[in-house]
């Protein structure tokens, strides 16, 4: 668990955060856009992962020590996950006669896009206005999977430079309120806070304490209430020119900041600016050892599930210090 560091600058709640007018956001949407250019191709901002980026990543590894970023998957009904995850065992060793050789088998099923369970959003993940990143028709996306950047596209893995901002650490706070805001100035003032500073190609995580809200007060129904990045949040992983962002919630803000779009940050960040977003990951253990280690980057290792047509994944990212 993480806490209010004394030695940091406290940030109060800020409830001033601009809401966007619809035309406003069609702005921001074209300057972001306009400065994708890194993110070109089926891969999107995964082109800034170059061999010698990932050979740089690399000698972030220091100690050995390695932590995952994933929160065990969620089997059971809550506020906050309406469709759990099935498991369920087709055999085990209690069945039928002893002895000789027997194996346990299970299924497992689950809605990867849920608001309970890590995932990763492939490109193909959002439409808006009738396009999938890069201009690609969204009838490519039918019954029978996503013709075209499915996650597939990430079969290599990702491997990176993972950075930590610790939001609520800036803030002096253990989490941030469901419906509150990360700024581009939060950004920025992690950095300093921190130490450190996020790069061309870096894997950019947010930490917002959401599973820490959860695990000390329970779950709620995060659709309509959580707390995430600003769209203008955004402007700030265009400098750096990002390859991927993830956060302990949804990246998005609920309810939105945008007149008439529900996912500002997901338009902005996937269907822009090309960035696989990773959401509902687990930073309480990551952030401990960031702190023990009084770093907050490292190697980090992303396998999403080889699924040739699918919008998305089941994840676990490996962060190798």
């Amino acid at each position: 668990m993480t806490g209010a560091d004394p030695t940091v600058v406290t940030h109060a709640r800020r409830d001033e955060s601009p809401t966007l007018t619809a035309a406003e956001f069609a702005v921001l949407y074209r300057r972001l856009l306009s400065r994708a250019a890194w993110a070109g191709g089926d891969r999107g901002a995964l082109g800034a992962l170059t061999p010698a980026r990932v050979l740089a990543a690399s000698r972030e590894v220091r100690i050995g020590r390695t932590v995952t970023l994933a929160a065990p998957v969620e089997t059971s009904f809550g506020p906050d996950n309406p469709e759990p995850a099935k498991h369920h065992m087709k055999d085990t060793t209690q069945d039928g006669a002893s002895g000789g050789l027997r194996f346990a088998m299970d299924r497992f099923a689950m809605n990867v896009h849920g608001d309970a369970d890590s995932h990763i959003d492939a490109l193909c993940h959002v439409i808006y206005d009738g396009t999938l990143h890069g201009g690609v028709a969204a009838s490519s996306v039918t019954p029978h999977g996503a013709g075209a950047l499915s996650i597939e596209t990430a079969h290599d893995g990702i491997v990176g430079r993972g950075v930590l901002l610790d939001i609520p650490r800036l803030r002096g706070v253990p989490w941030l309120e469901p419906g509150d805001h990360v700024s581009a100035e939060d950004l920025g003032a992690a950095e300093t806070a921190q130490g450190v500073r996020v790069g061309e190609g870096d894997l950019l995580f947010v930490r917002v304490g959401h599973r820490r809200r959860r695990a000390d007060l329970g779950a709620w129904h995060t659709a309509d209430h959580r707390a995430g990045l600003h769209p203008f949040a955004l402007e700030f992983l265009a400098d750096r020119r990002v390859a991927v962002l993830g956060s302990d919630g949804n990246n998005d803000t609920a309810p939105s900041s945008t007149e008439g779009v529900a996912f500002p940050v997901h338009v902005l960040g996937v269907h822009a600016m090309g960035l696989h977003l990773l959401d509902y990951l687990q930073f309480e253990d990551l952030a401990q050892v960031c702190q023990e280690e009084a770093r907050w980057s490292f190697l980090c290792v992303i396998a999403p599930l080889r699924l040739p047509d699918a919008t998305g994944s089941p994840v676990n990212p490996i962060a190798v210090f």
